[in-house]
């Protein structure tokens, strides 16, 4: 996609003009203070949260031959988020791993590795890909053309005036409906191939709608191995061989395991989008031109490049999947999910005290302004960089 295109009815603003150096340490401080903190009450709550997940999975299943019913495909579904939003996606961040004695399988070298893919984390995003297009690509390029889940950079399209609104909304209903399969797994895929193979970012070539969009027809070795590495294993594991374990009960209660299944993962496929997308556009989120240059400039990007939801109980928190903490997540990638709640107040006080914009707001209004951006009736905020920078280079995962 021609980059002109990226910017069209975006006006370019200024970062805030701060002391930069003293907020870059206080932010610093505070997670030098919460990694002193880290211990068994965190890899308690991982455990809370993880049986709350296998807890809605297995009532969803023991429900699910009984009849296609909502309830059923819901708690399987809240399973199957909780697993990716929760679990895998803190423990691949490798916020466990400096717990002493952690266990191997909340390890982010040991967790969903070869067949443990299909206990820790069965889902259409192949683990290895998911961890370099996430946790390398997103996080270290929040809000840049590198970053292949800028929502207003993949939807570039949808955004052109000449295309009608019904048509407009058709799509994003779809999209919805069916994220994980047709942009999540092919996007990550394509980004770990681009990788190993050493390319060009894909993030700024031409393409439809996004980078993974060209692994949808099987034409090609590299689409192949989507077909093979993605979408048969997650296929075959969740609608053949668990609705099949019911078959000794019956035609019936197979049929409705499998149609709960069905049911179940276009319910998961809205919820992950709902919890994840809207934090990262609006007309009030800052995206980037250029790289950040320095640690400082990396914090504020991050908070000015994310939003929280509201929250600070377990019961909200698991159904945000702990993704209404974005902002704390963004600025400390590698930290547990408890971590995150009980940072986020004093972020905040971080931020008001330096007068960098902090964003919190329910999730409704987020959609209203995720609609804007998608629907081309707004557009982000364009920061421009910095006039200066310091030697320090932008934080990595360790």
């Amino acid at each position: 996609m021609p980059a002109e295109r990226f910017s069209i009815g975006a006006t370019p603003t200024d970062l805030p003009k701060i002391d930069r150096a003293a907020f870059a340490a206080e932010v610093t401080a505070l997670r030098q203070e919460l990694l002193r903190d880290t211990g068994a009450s965190d890899l308690q709550h991982l455990r809370k949260m993880e049986r709350w997940g296998r807890t809605c999975t297995i009532l969803g299943y023991l429900s699910a031959p009984l009849l296609l019913n909502p309830v059923s495909a819901l708690l399987m579904s809240l399973g199957n988020t909780a697993r990716w939003t929760m679990v895998t996606h803190h423990v691949l961040h490798r916020g466990y791993d400096r717990i002493a004695q952690v266990p191997k399988r909340y390890q982010s070298k040991h967790f969903a590795r070869g067949w443990r893919r299909f206990w820790d984390w069965p889902d259409w995003m192949l683990p290895a890909a998911w961890v370099h297009e996430h946790n390398h690509l997103h996080h270290m390029h929040t809000g840049e053309l590198e970053d292949p889940d800028l929502v207003e950079h993949n939807a570039w399209l949808l955004r052109r005036p000449w295309l009608p609104r019904p048509l407009k909304w058709l799509l994003i209903a779809l999209l919805m409906l069916t994220w994980k399969l047709l942009y999540y797994a092919p996007n990550t895929l394509c980004a770990l191939q681009m990788q190993q193979r050493k390319a060009k970012n894909s993030s700024r070539t031409w393409r439809l709608m996004f980078p993974g969009e060209r692994l949808w027809l099987p034409y090609s070795r590299a689409s192949m191995q989507f077909y093979a590495r993605c979408v048969l294993p997650y296929a075959i594991y969740r609608f053949g061989l668990l609705p099949a374990l019911f078959l000794p009960l019956g035609t019936a209660a197979w049929l409705a395991v499998l149609l709960n299944s069905l049911l179940a993962e276009l319910i998961s496929n809205v919820h992950a989008f709902l919890i994840i997308v809207p934090n990262h556009a609006g007309d009030d989120v800052h995206r980037y031109l250029e790289p950040s240059r320095d640690r400082a400039e990396f914090y504020l990007r991050q908070v000015m490049g994310s939003v929280n939801y509201p929250g600070g109980k377990d019961l909200g928190d698991f159904l945000y999947g702990y993704l209404n903490y974005q902002i704390e997540h963004h600025v400390w990638p590698d930290l547990p999910m408890l971590k995150y709640r009980q940072a986020a107040p004093r972020l905040r006080a971080i931020c008001l005290k330096h007068g960098v914009p902090y964003l919190e707001e329910p999730l409704p209004r987020r959609l209203r302004r995720l609609g804007a951006i998608l629907m081309g009736d707004a557009s982000m905020r364009v920061a421009q960089p910095l006039p200066s920078a310091t030697p320090n280079a932008a934080p990595t995962q360790t």
